[in-house]
């Protein structure tokens, strides 16, 4: 029966019939979805883990939300699009959200507020937010079944653009930005974050990366002690403090290097031939790889340098890359392997427009850390529904946001009775078939 203490609005007439609308469809949420995530947490535990690395200085008697609580209800919101904090104070009565956090919709407590996730942020010191960002290597390496024999991880840093003067943000005149510069880690093949660290607007480094590699590499070996480790990075990651650490500790790398006019000569022969080949052929591209042995003035020792030498209509062009590796060819080496670096970087535009992890707006570097390590726990979750699509589905390659739209922003009626409650999700949904097996297949694995 129609309320009609509720005000009515119109939309226009179709084929001569009015059309009103009121909000008088009972306990609807707009995010059923959210569901999923719940699952796919339960299965990960990533909540647990995190709230593990804050310690709860609250009176046990007085407390309403576990920090855990906490956490699930920040990263399922900033998985639907939430990404501030404030939303939950709307959010915090959602059935659908209520419900994927554990409390019955009707009859149970709502989520917290903002204030109190705020605080949530700001509480951590400084050791607590190393063991949160140690907490995510921990989140990649439990992600694996058994030890791998050997894993490439690609490291790179992103313009992340600060709102006010805020700790760390300084302005880089490459962006033109005031700015922080976060350093992403990723295990590209399986496309799962490793780390991801709040650093200042500047370029590293060389004793900062090599600090960084140390940390992250003594943080697998305690649990990984057999699986070698290959780093990649861009041009400014090629420093000889962090190549030589590598190859003190065992550890491979291939970075991009800088070209220089020493370096260059070294494959004239070769992009001569190149340049040739394409002039006499009158071919578009024509292109060439030459390997040599180069030592900078900085470096200790020579290394071992690969080029790739492009020749075009519009000239030619040489990229270089250094690395410690002595088997594969020059050409193996920089299309398949270094290349590959390059999705690294659409991982990071997944973390970062797609989540928001650029809503780094606390004062403190701290809890702008908390954030990143928020945002990164929200990705896990995307990453793992996204995993349980069967892989003959669009979807089980689509990008967050296309999975947000088409598996989250799901409407749902939310029924609490006495013995049970029912979700009720819209009869139209596009997806309904793949949504309704994938509960199934996020179920938590067995012991």
């Amino acid at each position: 029966m129609t309320d009609d203490t509720i005000p009515l609005f119109s939309f226009p007439a179709i084929q001569g019939k009015k059309v009103t609308a009121a909000f008088d469809g009972g306990r609807l949420s707009s995010d059923g979805g959210v569901m999923l995530l719940s699952m796919a947490e339960r299965r990960l535990g990533v909540a647990e883990r995190l709230a593990r690395c804050i310690p709860d200085r609250r009176d046990p008697s007085r407390i309403a939300h576990t920090i855990a609580d906490m956490i699930r209800a920040r990263v399922f919101a900033i998985c639907c699009g939430y990404e501030d904090a404030d939303d939950l104070d709307l959010l915090r009565c959602d059935p659908a959200f209520k419900l994927a956090c554990g409390r019955l919709p009707d009859s149970g407590r709502d989520l917290c507020s903002q204030p109190t996730l705020s605080r949530l942020e700001n509480a951590p010191g400084l050791k607590d937010v190393i063991r949160l960002t140690y907490a995510l290597v921990d989140q990649w390496m439990a992600s694996y079944a058994m030890p791998p024999s050997r894993v490439t991880l690609d490291i790179d840093d992103t313009c992340d653009v600060a709102h006010g003067h805020q700790q760390l943000s300084l302005f880089n005149a490459h962006y033109d930005e005031r700015c922080f510069l976060p350093i992403h880690v990723y295990d590209t093949e399986k496309s799962r974050p490793v780390a991801v660290i709040l650093r200042p607007g500047k370029t590293p480094s060389g004793v900062e990366v090599r600090a960084y590699l140390r940390r992250l590499v003594r943080r697998i070996r305690s649990r990984w002690p057999s699986t070698r480790v290959l780093f990649r990075g861009d041009g400014h990651y090629a420093r000889p403090e962090a190549m030589t650490w590598c190859e003190e500790n065992d550890v491979d790398y291939v970075f991009g290097l800088p070209g220089t006019k020493p370096l260059s000569k070294k494959v004239d022969e070769t992009a001569d031939a190149v340049r040739t080949e394409r002039a006499v052929g009158d071919k578009d591209v024509v292109r060439g790889y030459a390997e040599t042995r180069h030592r900078a003035g900085s470096w200790h020792k020579e290394r071992r340098a690969i080029a790739r030498i492009e020749a075009t209509r519009l000239g030619l062009d040489i990229r270089f890359i250094v690395t410690n590796l002595d088997h594969g060819s020059a050409e193996w080496l920089y299309e398949t392997l270094y290349c590959a670096r390059g999705q690294a970087e659409n991982l990071i535009k997944l973390h970062k427009a797609q989540l928001a992890s650029d809503r780094t707006s606390c004062r403190s570097a701290l809890a702008n850390q908390v954030r990143l390590v928020l945002h990164t726990a929200a990705y896990w979750l995307m990453l793992a529904v996204r995993d349980a699509i069967p892989k003959e589905r669009d979807l089980a390659k689509a990008e967050f946001a296309t999975l947000r739209l088409k598996l989250l922003k799901i409407a749902a009626r939310v029924i609490e009775m006495a013995s049970r409650v029912r979700l009720a999700f819209a009869a139209a949904c596009p997806e309904a078939q793949l949504f309704a097996c994938l509960p199934a297949a996020l179920m938590p694995r067995g012991p």
